[in-house]
């Protein structure tokens, strides 16, 4: 028991001390991280380079989130109807429709990013948040259908069944037992999306130019590359587009267990 408290302890040291040290950084000027030995706690911080991120990541943090709300309603729009006729209906198709969602992920992102661009290029959806959230579904829609399904598989087929008996149609019966049900699977389905588009950089740094927004996984991006030795402005701005994440982690915890369990055993 003592030895598992020590593993246990190491490994939360290990896993928050990169965490750390981003926060540490932030806080000092841009001089002190060039020291021989920096120091471990910020006595003498400054709040800088949280005013020079802001500034000018404050508009990226915006764009981000917009595209990581418009992703997860795109994908649930989609993936709770797909997942709810692969198994709750009977379908011909469905072993050839859920291979070939496995198959849809396993395709590299540079591939789908490329030719996402020819195809938007033609539509006129380059440099627009309609455009990048689509982009973004196709990468989260497949894995919403799979996490979505295997909860709903283990929805008790006498349900939906007692509720065609009253005379509820498909849609009635989605909408009035099946949506209801899978709250926690929607919520873990959901944050996986917004997890997914918030860091996503692929389909950002190809689908936008910078000219009109850009998300701030390319903000970042450029601003190091315009900014190499004003690290503390970088680290903040790093730290800044954690916060959401975070939060939502810490928020979605219980429904995320939940929804990834709730659907490991069929009675």
């Amino acid at each position: 028991m003592r030895s598992r408290t020590v593993l246990g302890v190491l490994i939360v040291v290990v896993l928050l001390f990169p965490l750390y040290w981003m926060v540490n950084a932030s806080f000092q000027p841009s001089g002190a991280l060039l020291r021989p030995s920096p120091e471990l706690f910020p006595f003498s911080g400054t709040l800088s380079g949280y005013r020079q991120a802001l500034a000018s990541q404050g508009p990226h943090l915006v764009s981000s989130l917009i595209v990581a709300l418009g992703t997860v309603v795109v994908s649930l729009a989609i993936a709770m109807p797909a997942a709810y006729a692969l198994a709750q209906l009977r379908m011909r198709a469905r072993p050839a429709v859920v291979f070939a969602l496995l198959i849809v992920q396993m395709i590299p992102g540079i591939v789908m990013a490329n030719s996402l661009y020819a195809v938007f290029s033609s539509l006129g959806l380059i440099d627009s948040y309609v455009g990048l959230v689509l982009a973004d579904a196709t990468a989260t829609v497949p894995f919403a259908v799979l996490v979505l399904r295997a909860f709903m598989l283990a929805i008790p087929k006498e349900l939906t069944e007692a509720a065609r008996v009253e005379g509820a149609g498909y849609w009635r019966t989605f909408t009035a037992i099946i949506v209801p049900l899978s709250r926690n699977a929607m919520i873990t389905a959901g944050l996986f999306s917004f997890l997914f588009a918030w860091a996503d950089f692929l389909f950002a740094v190809t689908l936008t130019t910078g000219q009109s927004f850009q998300p701030v996984t390319v903000g970042i991006y450029r601003f190091v590359g315009n900014n190499t030795a004003d690290w503390n402005s970088v680290l903040a701005t790093a730290v800044l587009a954690s916060i959401p994440a975070a939060i939502l982690l810490v928020l979605a915890q219980r429904y995320v267990v939940a929804g990834m369990t709730s659907g490991a055993v069929k009675d």
